[in-house]
């Protein structure tokens, strides 16, 4: 089975245990793909690791994030946002990483996916100044309005602690 078959059944599924196969049949591929000199095909291993809900990958990720390619680091930050919407500490462990991308990354898609990743880690004081730089300093009314929402919702976080 190839990473993009694996893939496309993953998202026919919520069965963990066939998950778990498909993780089994395709980290060999997977690997293979992130290290590969083709861009398209390591952009896809990085949006397979939070498709297939590959934790165990998350290094991988990590790699993805300082890619030269915008696909590879907007794919690897789709699977940090999704990866991270129950668990925190993926974003906090990458949230230095995650603040150069939203503040100085030449491409803005990238940095529009930064600042969304970062609604799922805890609010912390550094990033909610960051967004609030964003939302003043943009020229970008998308990345302006997204760092507003993403401020707001970790103020509220903040507040309710």
């Amino acid at each position: 089975m190839t990473l993009a078959e694996a893939v496309a059944r993953a998202g026919e599924t919520a069965d963990e245990r066939e998950l778990a196969d498909l993780r089994r049949e395709v980290a060999d591929e997977l690997e293979a793909a992130a290290r590969s000199a083709d861009y398209q095909e390591r952009a896809v291993a990085y949006r397979a690791i939070g498709q297939l809900h590959f934790n165990q990958k998350t290094e991988l990720l990590r790699r993805g994030l300082e890619d030269q390619s915008p696909a590879c680091r907007g794919s690897a930050l789709i699977s940090l946002e999704f990866l991270s919407r129950d668990h925190p500490g993926l974003v906090n462990a990458n949230r230095p990483l995650l603040h150069t991308l939203a503040n100085a990354d030449p491409n803005i898609a990238v940095r529009r996916l930064a600042v969304l990743c970062l609604k799922n880690g805890s609010p912390s004081a550094d990033t909610i100044t960051l967004l609030g730089h964003l939302v003043s300093e943009s020229d970008e009314p998308a990345l302006r309005d997204g760092a507003e929402a993403v401020q707001q919702a970790l103020k509220k976080k903040s507040a309710a602690r």
